[in-house]
């Protein structure tokens, strides 16, 4: 697989935990200084989806898919090697 399709498909898997994390941490702070605990978006938050509970696992695998977007976009950044064109 070539280096940006790799890099697609691991930022769209990496970018859904990323951004439902950083969502519901925000929303659950606004939420609790306006007097309203909603608790649930903090278990969403750490990695409990009803009956799918991620929480063991869940920072690890926010910090490996962190890690491997960002590796996968440095790929990106080498230099690329010179096709010869022939006459």
């Amino acid at each position: 697989m070539k280096a940006r399709g790799l890099h697609r498909a691991v930022v769209i898997l990496a970018a859904a935990p990323l951004l439902l994390t950083s969502l519901t941490g925000s929303l659950y702070s606004l939420l609790l200084e306006q007097g309203i605990d909603a608790f649930w978006l903090l278990k969403i938050h750490t990695g409990r989806f009803g009956p799918l509970n991620l929480q063991p696992y869940y920072s690890w695998l926010l910090g490996l898919l962190t890690v491997v977007a960002i590796l996968s976009g440095l790929m990106l950044l080498r230099p690329r090697p010179r096709k010869l064109f022939k006459n």
